[in-house]
């Protein structure tokens, strides 16, 4: 298997990877510099950078990065007695720089109006995919999106199974109604996107998480929504509402999985689900 299309495959699917690859030799070892390995999510391996202890600690190291998306550069002397246990009995020293290689950002932005074609703008020229969901084709169609990678003007509902959702999926909530807000919210807290924000008052917040919790659904599932939507930075426009919403992506995007809640403003959990309680 080849690892550039194997790495190429992994990243159109939405999948994170790691690449590992000797970048500094001194003195003789098992392999050569620029070697490669490619680690994916599950740990499964393609090609090598010479097997034993050095491949092993990389591994880890791979799995480290994956889940941080934070690099790692990593020194080996093959003269030390652990290397001589796994028989790499070659003497040299190198350096290996452990990358993470993670997908496209992708923005589901559900509604065409004004915010939402300032939105897909501001979000393609920040480095992610668009998809505009309408279900109102005056309002979701090539002549409002040209810069838009899918375009949807189909009922709501008809859409979801076509979209594909990973931790690199932003969905943006920007429709035209309450009720419309709902039956994607309500699909959206049940997709492993990375961020999930809705338009609206804080009135209107609770007003649709209290409809939903009275379907069944748990309020700890709307803890990840961040709504109202964007960093407070006083925007009325559209162009300044979307600029605030791409900036709170781009501070979500650029913080490791297990610091996505606590970048930007308090989510929905802080500022809105806890006034539910009371």
């Amino acid at each position: 298997m080849d690892l550039y299309e194997e790495l190429v495959r992994l990243r159109k699917s939405g999948q994170k990877c790691a690449l590992a690859t000797i970048v500094e030799v001194n003195g003789s070892i098992p392999s050569y510099e620029s070697a490669k390995i490619l680690v994916r999510e599950d740990g499964s391996l393609v090609g090598t950078i010479g097997g034993g202890c050095v491949e092993a600690e990389v591994w880890n190291a791979a799995r480290e990065v994956i889940a941080t998306e934070t690099p790692r550069r990593l020194k080996f002397n093959l003269g030390q007695d652990a290397a001589y246990d796994n028989g790499l009995i070659c003497g040299g020293q190198l350096e290996v720089f452990v990358e993470p290689v993670v997908p496209e950002p992708n923005a589901i932005i559900f509604g065409g109006g004004h915010i939402s074609k300032s939105l897909s703008k501001v979000a393609r020229t920040a480095g992610f995919s668009t998809v505009i969901v309408d279900n109102r084709e005056m309002f979701a169609n090539r002549e409002r999106f040209p810069e838009a990678d899918e375009i949807y003007a189909e009922e709501y509902e008809e859409v979801f199974e076509k979209l594909q959702t990973n931790s690199s999926t932003y969905v943006i909530i920007v429709t035209r109604g309450h009720r419309d807000d709902m039956r994607v919210l309500r699909w959206a807290v049940g997709q492993p996107a990375r961020y999930i924000a809705m338009i609206g008052s804080r009135r209107k917040v609770i007003g649709v998480v209290k409809e939903l919790e009275k379907e069944g659904l748990d309020r700890e599932a709307f803890s990840r929504v961040y709504a109202p939507m964007g960093l407070e930075i006083g925007a009325i426009t559209p162009e300044e509402i979307a600029i605030s919403v791409v900036a709170e992506m781009i501070a979500v995007r650029r913080s490791p999985e297990s610091e996505w809640r606590k970048v930007s403003k308090s989510i929905l959990a802080d500022r809105v689900v806890s006034k539910l309680a009371k």
